[in-house]
């Protein structure tokens, strides 16, 4: 049944309604039949009208008087008992009503029902986000920050009160219910014009699948977010043409692989996800050997990384069955063992290694792990992976070089993908350059703006960019260069760089400014904040764009574009 929740109400109050319909006609039956006298002495009998009037104030215990006329004995004898059975009978309903509203069934029926309602009305664009967590949570602060609205599934409704409980402003509607429902995803409105996005970052690989597969199926339009933590995984969810698949594991692996290499590539990155400005100190990490702690997930992907890299790597892992396979795939320094012992260390070569990775699931363990390391070989660089974000000033205060946090790393990745989709294609790009690209790009981003650049996006389109989309469809030629005129004086400059133009599925990186715009461009910049309002004017003022091409102050009298 549709509406379940209608379904509930006469399931459970159908008993109920019964009784009172019953005892409702038995005193009305009893009052019809029993005669009265009218103010004259003769015989009366009630209508129907005036019995049913009299009893349903009496059995609501109103109790306005005899009506419409005094009653003799035999009425009165019969009212008494009247009195008592509708009571009754109104006491069971009531009963059954008060049980009804605390039915957690029916409870949940009417929570989905307020999460249709708050859905349907959503008028912007929004996210569907499954499960609510630490992640999920700052996801969804820095959305609403950019003004987009937010859906969440949540199975566990302990979670879904917390969410509740934030009171997010404007509302963020969560449903209690499998996130792997078809149902649960339609009712979030995955089918709706205005869903952009679905975002699952569970930590169950098979769950994230069968998720992806199935919003697919709903909607084969909607960009999907999903975590992946093995390659198997990443190269299912492309076969499902998944937009954007997010491994922390070999983010951070190559993290590691730009460190040692293209530091300038890795605070590029960091720069963008507003993590640290340009002008930070990163510290290249050192070649030599590297004792990793740990063959899961991540020492997987390390592996898969470094493996062509001219860097010795010993891996230390407690756990056997990780470690199989080990010599088919070409790995021959591994240690089986605990990576807390000590001695175990010393075998691993800890006195000569260059640095020690200690990238375990378990926090206590990695700081356990690189404190022991430290005072074997005091010169060691350590790196630690942390999963609790609770404990950063424990890491902190542990001294350790370098810090990766796989959730701080999601919430980056997701949040940039959804409010700046094109400096997210700009930092995938911008991974396959080398050293040198990253050096000079910095150095230009400093010199001609600052240490940290804001990031603006443009779309040529009668939405964002009106006059110079309407200029291009009337046949006219604009370059890029016209997004870096200054309006205080168009002889000067804006502090813009041009870092990536996208034009249908080509993506230019550091386009020049003699470039032609086309309609449907887009454009990502890095500028300061005159720049950006300057850009946005020109875009959309027909007076500030007749300026920024022409150089003259366009007028009422010269309607012309060249005029």
């Amino acid at each position: 049944m549709k509406n379940s929740s209608l379904w509930i109400v006469l399931l459970k109050m159908r008993m109920p309604f019964i009784v009172i319909i019953v005892t409702y006609t038995i005193a009305i039956i009893g009052l019809l039949v029993i005669n009265g006298v009218d103010e004259n002495g003769n015989p009366y009998h009630m209508t129907i009208f005036d019995a049913f009037y009299f009893v349903t104030y009496t059995a609501t215990t109103i109790g306005f008087g005899e009506t419409p006329y005094v009653f003799t004995y035999a009425q009165r004898l019969w009212v008494v008992f009247s009195i008592y059975l509708t009571v009754i009978g109104w006491f069971y309903g009531v009963g059954s009503l008060i049980s009804l509203l605390q039915n957690k069934m029916f409870l949940d029926e009417m929570a989905k029902v307020r999460f249709r309602k708050q859905v349907r009305a959503i008028k912007k664009k929004y996210i569907i986000i499954l499960g609510y967590n630490y992640i999920t949570h700052e996801i969804i602060k820095k959305l609403i920050e950019f003004e987009i609205r937010v859906v969440v599934i949540e199975q566990d409704e302990n979670r879904a009160n917390s969410l509740i409980l934030e009171s997010f402003t404007p509302t963020v509607p969560v449903l209690v219910a499998d996130a792997y429902s078809p149902l649960s995803l339609e009712e979030a409105g995955i089918r709706n014009p205005n869903c952009k996005a679905l975002v699952s970052l569970f930590e169950e690989d098979a769950l994230n699948l069968r998720i992806a597969i199935v919003s697919k199926l709903l909607n084969k339009n909607i960009m999907l977010i999903i975590k992946a933590s093995t390659k198997n995984s990443a190269d299912n969810l492309l076969d499902v043409n998944t937009e954007i698949i997010e491994n922390p594991f070999l983010t951070i692996a190559n993290e590691l692989k730009m460190a040692i290499q293209s530091p300038h590539l890795l605070k590029l990155e960091k720069w963008i996800y507003k993590i640290d400005s340009l002008d930070a100190f990163m510290p290249k990490l050192p070649k030599g050997k590297y004792i990793i702690c740990g063959f899961g997930r991540m020492g997987k992907s390390i592996y898969r990384v470094f493996k062509d890299l001219d860097i010795e790597l010993c891996f230390i892992e407690l756990d056997a069955q990780k470690m199989q396979g080990c010599e088919e795939r070409g790995l021959v320094s591994f240690i089986l063992g605990d990576a807390d012992d000590k001695e175990v260390l010393l075998k691993a070569g800890v006195k000569n290694a260059a640095a020690i990775v200690a990238f375990t699931n378990n926090d206590t363990v990695n700081i356990s792990i690189l404190a022991t390391a430290k005072k074997i070989n005091k010169d060691i660089i350590t790196l630690a992976r942390e999963d609790e974000m609770d404990d950063i000033s424990i890491f902190t205060n542990a001294q350790i070089n370098y810090l990766f946090m796989p959730s701080k790393i999601l919430i980056n990745k997701t949040t940039n993908a959804l409010i700046n989709p094109l400096s997210d294609l700009f930092v995938r790009a911008m991974f396959l350059q080398n050293e040198q690209w990253a050096q000079l790009l910095v150095k230009e981003l400093i010199q001609t703006i600052d240490e940290d650049p804001l990031l603006f996006e443009i779309e040529i389109n009668a939405f964002e960019a009106y006059e110079i989309n309407k200029a291009l469809k009337e046949g006219h030629e604009i370059n890029l260069s016209i997004f870096r005129v200054s309006l205080h004086n168009r002889n000067q400059n804006n502090n813009v760089v041009p870092l990536l133009l996208k034009r249908q599925d080509e993506e230019i990186l550091l386009p020049e400014w003699d470039m032609k715009l086309k309609p449907e461009d887009k454009l990502l910049f890095a500028c300061d904040t005159n720049a950006e309002n300057d850009i946005e004017y020109i875009a959309q003022n027909m007076y500030e764009f007749h300026y920024a091409l022409t150089g003259k102050e366009k007028t009422i009298f010269n309607k012309g574009l060249f005029k």
